[in-house]
């Protein structure tokens, strides 16, 4: 199992989601140099590759979480997300919310500063705290 994210330049999305998630970029299969020459021993059309060899994946470091595919495609994000990844950073509700709001407040930060963008703060439900942004290409999150 992945995740597969549709985007337009997977080379703007690998290191926000990198950071976003603590995942490293994902070297390609055993026996291919790139992933470039993966694509291509695997019967991708050279024209479907585009450009140079972008690493269009990312892994969890410890193989806890799922892999995540950035795949290029031709069409531009035109509405919200229906499926949308929480990066849960603040320790959950045990943890006293004024110490979740500086932590989760400082990934924002980071994110930001990555090239994403806040868009809201949501702290109307007591004992809930998020900021919810959007990546370099318009694709929504909640940090939580």
């Amino acid at each position: 199992m992945q995740i597969a994210i549709d985007c337009a330049d997977p080379e703007r999305l690998v290191p926000f989601w990198c950071l976003a998630l603590d995942y490293e970029p994902s070297p390609p299969p055993d026996g291919a140099g790139t992933w470039r020459g993966w694509y291509l021993s695997v019967g991708v059309p050279e024209g479907e590759l585009g450009d140079g060899d972008c690493v269009d994946r990312i892994q969890d470091p410890f193989g806890v979480g799922p892999p995540i595919w950035f795949q290029p495609v031709p069409e531009a994000k035109t509405v919200k997300n229906r499926v949308h990844l929480d990066v849960q950073v603040g320790g959950g509700r045990s943890v006293p919310i004024e110490q979740r709001k500086v932590v989760v407040r400082a990934k924002a930060a980071q994110l930001l500063a990555a090239g994403g963008v806040v868009l809201r703060e949501l702290n109307e439900v007591e004992g809930h705290f998020a900021v919810t942004m959007r990546d370099p290409e318009g694709n929504e999150l909640c940090i939580t």
